[in-house]
């Protein structure tokens, strides 16, 4: 079976990893993931990521981060566009998450950015996910 949401199926083994409290976490890349990772490791919530090149689709190897007491520092990780329902929005109605504790990774004409950076670039968007 194809895989219908490959970034929802990247959110769902970060969660599982993290859970399981692994140091790291491998997903097929692809240039969206790598621009999700790049914009959760500039925000602080991933260590680190690095793309491990194969014959046929590179592998994302995602590095986990936790508190020094051992809890994830990602608390949540939730797909809000989904394949079957796009969510996009205007700069002007982009809305914080968890009353500003969080980010919303937006998928925009500049690139991929947090909500924060859309808003203030004044670049609506695809909500792609929400961190907390």
């Amino acid at each position: 079976m194809a895989m219908s949401d490959p970034i929802a199926d990247m959110l769902a083994r970060i969660r599982n990893a993290l859970r399981a409290n692994h140091a790291s976490v491998e997903a097929p890349a692809s240039r969206t993931k790598e621009d999700i990772c790049r914009v959760l490791k500039q925000e602080g919530y991933i260590g680190d990521y690095e793309v491990i090149e194969d014959n046929k689709q590179n592998i994302l190897k995602i590095t986990l981060k936790y508190t020094p007491s051992g809890q994830p520092v990602l608390k949540g990780l939730q797909r809000v566009s989904k394949p079957s329902l796009r969510v996009r929005v205007k700069s002007s109605e982009i809305k914080p998450v968890c009353n500003g504790l969080g980010i919303a990774i937006m998928s925009t004409s500049s690139g991929v950015m947090t909500g924060k950076q859309a808003r203030q670039s004044r670049v609506g968007g695809e909500v792609l996910c929400e961190a907390w």
